[in-house]
């Protein structure tokens, strides 16, 4: 084993390659070859400095990975050397370490990975995987119209598949392009809706027969979820899922009093539960590996250009999960 490997580290808002020692894995630790490093559109923010909270530096981005574990700690389960496992390190109290050749992580913090999913498709089902299956328990789908913004992304391109699973009525999909919105037709939405096009609320509305959507899930913020406003039937709900500003005005707010409608926030990690975690990406890996849920692959780039991995999606050229890969 070599005694230095790659890591990717944020310093002074740039992302670097720098050489560190193979991490030693300590009591009840195991040691990981990364295979699969998820990369999110809150780590280009936080490289930016225009993440809500930003760490200091430098530091090591990346929360999700996906490898074959290697060594096993003092303590540690060493039936495990040789097993294919996801670790999801956000739900696990590690906030970063993920963009490296090697992890050492808590062994009881391992999920199994069936050889049917593939390490980059375990990497785009922590994150945005579990994103989509709590949204629904939020605001569960069964028998209604839904709307869903940026659908071909990692979050969106998940929850629309799973709400088809859910029973929902309508699922409509927006997106920005053709790509995109021809993608997510094909992963099981009713309609796409184009939603930098003038007049496309009134395309949305006649779709839904006059009625609007019962529920708008936005993971992306901005000018839209004012928009989508217009098409959020009375009694709906506005789902707000995504990091940036939301363009609601204090007017907006009220009109929706007076129709009923509400607003719901959402954030991840609060509801995340150890044992709750390693069974909810179970079922997503059996739903993948069963061939029910499709991971839509946004781009794998080495190690070395993860600086290049981050320009794809702040430039929203990614369609889907982008990785990082050795």
């Amino acid at each position: 084993m070599p005694s230095d490997v790659a890591r990717i580290a944020i310093c002074f808002c740039a992302l670097q390659l720098v050489e560190l020692p193979v991490p030693e894995p300590g009591p009840s630790e195991v040691l990981i070859r990364v295979h699969a490093a998820g990369v999110n559109f809150f780590e280009v923010l936080m490289r930016a400095d225009r993440y809500a909270a930003t760490p200091d530096l430098p530091m090591f981005p990346g929360v999700e990975v996906a490898g074959i574990i290697e060594r096993a700690g003092p303590g540690a389960d060493r039936s495990l050397i040789g097993t294919r496992v996801a670790v999801p390190l956000f739900a696990i109290g590690r906030g970063s370490g993920g963009y490296a050749e090697f992890a050492a992580v808590d062994g009881g913090a391992v999920v199994p990975l069936p050889d049917a999913v593939s390490f980059e498709a375990a990497a785009a089902l922590m994150v945005q995987g579990l994103t989509a299956l709590h949204l629904l328990r939020r605001s569960p789908v069964k028998g209604k119209i839904v709307l869903v913004n940026a659908a071909a992304g990692g979050v969106g391109s998940l929850l629309l598949q799973l709400a088809r699973r859910d029973a929902a009525k309508m699922v409509i999909a927006a997106a920005s392009s053709d790509e995109k919105r021809a993608l997510s037709l094909s992963l099981g939405a009713d309609h796409a809706a184009d939603y930098t096009a003038p007049g496309w609320q009134e395309d949305v509305k006649r779709l839904t027969g006059g009625l609007g959507v019962d529920i708008i899930y936005e993971t992306v913020g901005g000018a839209f979820s004012r928009a989508a406003l217009d098409v959020l039937a009375p009694c709906g709900e506005l789902v707000l899922a995504a990091m940036g500003r939301f363009g609601l005005e204090a007017a907006d707010v009220e009109h929706m009093l007076d129709d009923n409608q509400s607003i719901k926030g959402f954030s991840l990690l609060p509801l995340l539960t150890p044992e709750g975690v390693r069974e909810d990406l179970a079922a997503l890996f059996e739903l993948a590996a069963a061939g029910a849920l499709t991971v839509t692959d946004g781009g794998r780039f080495p190690l070395h250009q993860a600086a290049e991995a981050h320009r794809a999606i702040e430039e929203r050229r990614a369609v889907g999960k982008v990785v990082l890969v050795p």
